[in-house]
């Protein structure tokens, strides 16, 4: 089985009084190692809801769901912080960097708080994380000297360096200008081409364009879910952003 993500007849309720709200209903959801996947939705869809579940951020309330062949819904919720940070690499909208502390060692975090007992050397690995993402030259600045795709690449390469089982990136463009999510969506591109496999919610179609398959959500169901010739971010230039915006 070379499945990274599997969730079988999904659900989860929220209870706010006496009302209850549906907020994912009977998702059945298979993501192969190395795709690139985007789940679009408009706010109240149940996309960040599934995207917590599938970060083990939030248990469902009913449902199988599996991560890297491991059974994590029926897990205690005590264990996921393990799970997290073995299995999983996140990219946020908003970066989620320290601040006063360096891009090396915004890196190195997962890697401290890694309790497998596995030896690593964190520096060395964090510093080709930051390679990885064309950030030779930055490692040692802090956030407040990178500009906000800078950020973007440090939350990225703190992702990856635990080579987890998946990348899971929150609206990872939401807060760059055009041109900087262009770059962003090409650094995803090319890390999915070397076998990472990576998902992203978005509310954004043309961001959704950059990845290889996309999943629509409306009122906590699934829509619709096919593969899709994606756009090249390489390719896109400067003249077609401004013809786009007008």
């Amino acid at each position: 089985m070379n499945e990274v993500i599997h969730v079988k007849d999904l659900v989860k309720d929220y209870h706010i009084g006496d009302i209850v709200v549906k907020a994912i209903q009977h998702i059945d959801l298979d993501i192969k190692k190395g795709e690139f996947v985007s789940i679009m939705g408009a706010s109240g869809s149940g996309k960040s809801t599934l995207m917590n579940i599938i970060g083990c951020l939030d248990q469902p309330t009913s449902g199988e769901y599996l991560l890297d062949g491991e059974d994590v819904s029926k897990m205690k919720k005590n264990y996921y912080a393990d799970i997290r940070n073995k299995k999983i690499g996140f990219v946020f909208q908003n970066f989620n960097l320290l601040p006063r502390t360096s891009a090396l060692e915004n890196v190195e975090l997962p890697m401290l708080y890694d309790r497998s007992g596995e030896e690593k050397d964190a520096t060395k690995l964090a510093e080709e994380a930051l390679r990885k993402v064309g950030l030779a030259g930055r490692m040692e600045h802090v956030p407040n000297q990178l500009s906000g795709g800078e950020k973007q690449r440090v939350a990225i390469a703190r992702a990856m360096v635990n080579n987890p089982a998946i990348i899971l990136a929150d609206e990872p463009t939401g807060n760059l200008d055009s041109r900087t999510s262009i770059d962003i969506m090409k650094l995803f591109q090319e890390l999915n081409e070397q076998g990472i496999t990576i998902l992203i919610v978005t509310h954004e179609s043309d961001i959704a364009e950059y990845t290889k398959r996309t999943i629509f959500m409306k009122d906590g169901h699934k829509m619709w879910d096919k593969p899709q010739k994606f756009v090249k971010a390489e390719q896109v230039s400067d003249i077609e952003m401004v013809e786009e915006a007008l």
